[in-house]
């Protein structure tokens, strides 16, 4: 289902958005200014929009892969969410960014991705005294401490 995003550019120059249909349902996001940054400095960068999602939706926002090895910075929030409320005008997006070494981020350089995703349902917990299910014996998709 097809869903219209009302958006809003913070910077004339900034390429706009595209959904490239059949390749990746994420949207690639952009630096909104050219961004210098020293070896453990943290800035928030710019992404130069500010969008009206729909009702039961937020945006996850994450680094594209080559983003560490293009740039050397890490996302500090790991992934971003906006959520529907996030929506005047000037709600611009950023990008919270630590860099591991000395970097330039140019105006326009795509930087991370979102894609929104509708709100998780209502969840009640049921307590019990056993999942009756048989125990994997470790952690993660190995199953191995």
């Amino acid at each position: 289902m097809q869903q219209t995003i009302k958006i809003k550019y913070l910077n004339d120059q900034l390429e706009r958005l595209e959904y490239i249909e059949n390749k990746s349902d994420w949207i690639d996001l952009r630096a909104a200014e050219t961004v210098t940054m020293k070896a453990g400095e943290f800035k928030l960068i710019p992404l130069g929009v500010a969008m009206q999602l729909p009702k039961g939706y937020e945006a996850h926002i994450v680094p594209r892969s080559s983003t560490f090895k293009n740039f050397g910075i890490l996302q500090t929030n790991s992934t971003g969410i906006v959520d529907e409320s996030y929506c005047g005008d000037n709600d611009q997006w950023y990008f919270p960014a630590l860099a591991m070494r000395d970097t330039q981020i140019n105006l326009n350089d795509r930087i991370c991705q979102f894609r929104i995703v509708e709100h998780q349902p209502t969840i009640k917990f049921h307590e019990v005294d056993t999942l009756g299910n048989e125990d994997r014996g470790g952690i993660g998709s190995t199953g191995v401490q």
